[in-house]
């Protein structure tokens, strides 16, 4: 779909409310077209469940076809010669194939940092792994990425991963849907060597939406590297080195971007979480729709998340033509706009509840006024 394709969506949803966006999928899709694409299935009542499987950051297929006139070059990977288009990390070269490579640091639409190191493979005739998001193929390289010496590297980088991190899996609004928690059980050990205290941070005040727990951060720089090439604003840095290293704001303030709660999404652990969102409800929990937001005159695609019979959050969706997987702060956070928040009856706790009574009753239980003046 072109961009101009997406205008007609929300101008014909305009004077509807937000409570559209929950719409059956198939009342969407003859205005949308083919902006509402994603991966959903429809279940018996006629709303669409997203896959949840595939985290918002995943590449879809055709990312994964190589430009048109590129010039292809041939690689082994685990034995198999695959055409990959030159210049090419070694990572991009597995996905093309289906292998999954675990990283944190590297994503698609960011530069590639290479500080997470959790994406080693093997090459042959190398003396040790290497970075495989950061290290370009060559005509006939062969890469190993299941061998012993893998797998003890990967045990390792997640056993540094770990030394510092908190075991606050039960109280994180991450887990479930959290790259460290998956990556853990998956490549890491079931036991810890490490014995001395764990590094302690001050949690960074960024603002109402985005809540800090800095402690869980494993410094893969993914959100200072939004700010600075996607936002486009140096609201994000790294201060210090090794194990005194911290992610904040070199000054105490808040974020100052119209698209910050993208750093929510992009933080592949607990650090940053959505704070008007906090202890709403578990990942397993959401039960998923996909929509287009009528916010927005661009129609970003978006999924709404419900639970507990009522919408919960709102995270973008893959779209490529529109809105790439990236949403403002003020499509995110509308949902607000659906729950009644003011306080318009007096209200006195009684044995611990709550209750509604009347005004008079409420100005004879609070504190005495000031007294008469002089």
């Amino acid at each position: 779909p072109q961009l101009g394709d997406c205008f007609a969506a929300p101008m014909a949803l305009r004077s509807t409310a937000l409570r559209s966006s929950v719409r059956k999928l198939s009342t969407l899709a003859p205005a949308v077209g083919a902006a509402a694409a994603a991966p959903v299935t429809l279940r018996e009542d006629g709303m669409a469940s997203f896959t949840k499987t595939l985290p918002i950051h995943k590449r879809d297929e055709n990312q994964l076809e190589p430009r048109a006139g590129a010039s292809m070059i041939e690689v082994i990977i685990d034995g198999n010669p695959v055409n990959i288009e030159n210049g090419s990390s070694i990572l991009q070269a597995c996905e093309s194939v289906g292998i999954n490579v675990p990283r944190f640091c590297f994503h698609e639409r960011l530069s590639v940092a290479g500080n997470c190191r959790m994406c080693l493979v093997e090459i042959e005739k190398s003396p040790k792994p290497v970075a495989s998001c950061a290290y370009p193929t060559m005509p006939g390289m062969k890469i190993f990425t299941g061998s012993p010496m893998v797998k003890k590297a990967r045990e390792g980088v997640m056993e540094f991963m770990l030394a510092n991190h908190p075991l606050d899996c039960p109280i994180c609004d991450q887990g479930g849907e959290c790259d460290l928690q998956d990556q853990a059980m998956h490549f890491g050990s079931d036991r810890s060597r490490f014995q001395e205290a764990k590094r302690s941070t001050e949690d960074k005040n960024l603002g109402p939406l985005v809540k800090t727990v800095m402690t869980r951060c494993i410094h893969c720089t993914r959100c200072v590297r939004f700010s600075q090439e996607v936002a486009g604003v140096d609201m994000l840095g790294a201060v210090g080195r090794g194990n005194a290293m911290e992610i904040g704001t070199y000054v105490e303030k808040a974020l100052a971007s119209e698209m910050s709660g993208n750093v929510v999404d992009l933080c592949p652990v607990g650090a940053l979480t959505s704070k008007p969102n906090a202890f709403g409800a578990r990942s397993w929990e959401y039960r998923s729709t996909a929509s287009i937001d009528v916010l927005d005159g661009c129609g970003p695609a978006i999924r709404v998340d419900t639970a507990k019979g009522e919408v919960m959050r709102v995270q973008p969706r893959l779209n490529e033509a529109v809105n790439e997987e990236w949403i403002s702060d003020k499509t995110r956070y509308a949902v607000d706009g659906l729950k009644r928040q003011r306080l318009d009856v007096p209200l006195l706790r009684k044995d611990g509840v709550l209750s509604p009574v009347s005004w008079k009753e409420a100005l004879e239980a609070g504190p005495p006024g000031p007294g008469p003046g002089p």
